[in-house]
């Protein structure tokens, strides 16, 4: 889920405490219960897919008739089971949480010990926020059909790594109280890790030990396409699944931007439309209280996972289930989705290759920072749901109220960013050995870099920030730095045994 930050609107706080007033008894059937809308009519084709009762293969969800989603302990055993029965599947430890709980990825694959190079990597993460896990229970259904019910053809050119769940020690802290404004499963996981760190803010800074474990898997992997699988919150829409990438404007990867618009997004959808499902774009809305105001697709920052793939030429696409959407409608959502997305790379992924290479190779100025664009940069074809507007007796205010009722299609004005500082990147940056943790992150991140093994005095040019001011307030517990003024100087600075040239 993407926030664009800010307090909660009151409304979504009296939410939490209506939810908590006794509904812990209900939960396990309350598709319709208060506060939520009425939930629309739906039977999708993709309701085949779900596994009868008695199936011995049947996932902990679809055996609850999708009201909760398993531990992590039954998730393993589900996934170790499968991975005994079929030689399709195999599972690695990939790292450790702060907790001590092992970190796993799931390894669909016709390959032997090792990977072939030749075939494009489908790496698709679940969970890195717990609470919305459609994700995982949409993999397990889709590991078993490739495993054991004929699902297996696109393995013969790609293979499929699946993190079921990315915070582990998050999704453990589980109650029926974290996502109130959801609908489904009963209890849902805790946003942050155990070190309270959002793992969708860490891409670039790196600090949790379970995004070092991720961006060393990744630089082991090299994906060809990475997924990563949320669920919106806020705004009601038609859509069942939503799903984005670096919008084209904003783009450090052109070449694979163009795929992911030309080729990807028109296959996933005709996919999700086949089987009932409604796609649609990822948007925020400018005003949850009131989205004929505006849409808004900004430039989002390497610190979110589709803004770090796309600096990385790391072809990224962000999905956000609807969370008003019941948990049976969205867990079946993903699972198509996902589908789509093997055949798709295994029919297309020597283009996204191409892509991934000609961005790579490209040189140019690097725009560093992006600033709110006052006008729209365009308008989206849109399907809104009805809503009214009510006199709360709780807040004292006027409050907004979903309907549960498709509106009329309204194109909607987009907004997004405009550019602000932007550089030609230099030949080449130095970093000194006195600084280890900055060459330590640079090295997790799969940057390439010489190392000196004796000292070196090199001519640089050196830029003395100036003004320096420390935020009012820490940032996923980091302070966060502006300045107001910047100077070149040119020196010659000797550099010790150990430092890198990047």
């Amino acid at each position: 889920m993407i926030r664009r930050g800010g307090r909660r609107p009151l409304a979504a706080a009296l939410t939490l405490c209506l939810a908590g007033a006794g509904a812990a008894a209900t939960r396990a059937t309350d598709q319709d219960r208060a506060p939520l809308p009425p939930v629309p009519a739906w039977q999708g084709r993709s309701e085949r897919l779900v596994a009868q009762s008695g199936d011995p293969w049947i996932t902990p969800a679809e055996r609850t008739g999708f009201t909760a989603t398993p531990s992590y302990a039954e998730t393993r055993a589900y996934i170790d089971r499968l991975a005994a029965a079929s030689p399709l599947i195999r599972v690695e430890t990939f790292g450790r949480t702060p907790q001590g709980r092992d970190m796993i990825v799931v390894i669909a694959t016709k390959d032997a010990a090792a990977l072939d190079p030749a075939k494009p990597v489908l790496l698709v993460q679940a969970g890195i926020h717990p609470g919305e896990i459609d994700g995982k229970d949409a993999g397990l259904m889709l590991l078993r059909d490739i495993a054991l019910r004929g699902g297996d053809a696109p393995l013969d050119r790609v293979n499929f790594l699946f993190v079921p769940v990315f915070n582990v020690d998050g999704h453990e802290r589980s109650s029926p109280y974290n996502r109130p404004n959801q609908r489904g499963p009963i209890s849902q996981g805790w946003r942050t890790t155990a070190q309270n760190i959002n793992l969708n803010r860490d891409y670039m800074k790196a600090d949790a030990p379970e995004m070092q474990a991720m961006l060393r898997l990744i630089d082991r992997t090299d994906p060809a396409l990475y997924l990563d699988l949320h669920v919106s919150d806020g705004l009601d829409f038609q859509y069942d699944v939503t799903f984005g990438f670096q919008d084209a404007p904003y783009a450090h990867s052109p070449a694979a931007n163009r795929w992911l618009e030309q080729v990807y997004r028109p296959r996933v959808d005709a996919a999700l439309e086949a089987e009932g499902h409604v796609p649609g774009p990822l948007v925020l809305a400018l005003d949850d209280r009131d989205p004929p105001k505006g849409l808004a697709l900004p430039h989002f920052a390497a610190n979110f996972s589709h803004g770090y793939g796309d600096l990385r030429h790391m072809p990224a696409v962000l999905v956000e289930d609807h969370s008003l959407k019941p948990y049976r409608r969205r867990v079946l959502g993903d699972y198509t989705l996902l589908a789509a997305t093997l055949r798709t790379l295994a029919d297309d992924g020597a283009a996204l290759k191409q892509a991934t290479i000609a961005d790579r190779a490209a040189r140019g100025s690097m725009t560093l920072t992006w600033r709110p664009r006052a006008d729209p940069v365009r308008t989206v074809h849109f399907l809104p749901m009805t809503s009214e507007r009510f006199q709360s007796a709780v807040s004292g205010g006027v409050e907004l109220r979903w309907t549960g009722r498709p509106a009329p299609a309204a194109d909607y004005p987009l907004y997004g960013s405009s550019p602000g500082e932007t550089i030609v990147p230099p030949t080449a940056y130095w970093v000194s050995a006195a600084d280890p943790d900055v060459i330590a992150r640079l090295r997790l991140h799969g940057i390439r870099m010489e190392t000196l093994d004796r000292p070196r005095t090199v001519a640089v040019d050196m830029v003395r920030v100036s003004g320096a001011k420390l935020a009012a307030m820490p940032v996923e517990n980091r302070v966060p730095v502006s300045a107001s003024g910047f100077a070149h100087e040119r020196h010659e600075e000797e550099y010790p045994a150990g430092s890198v040239r990047v």
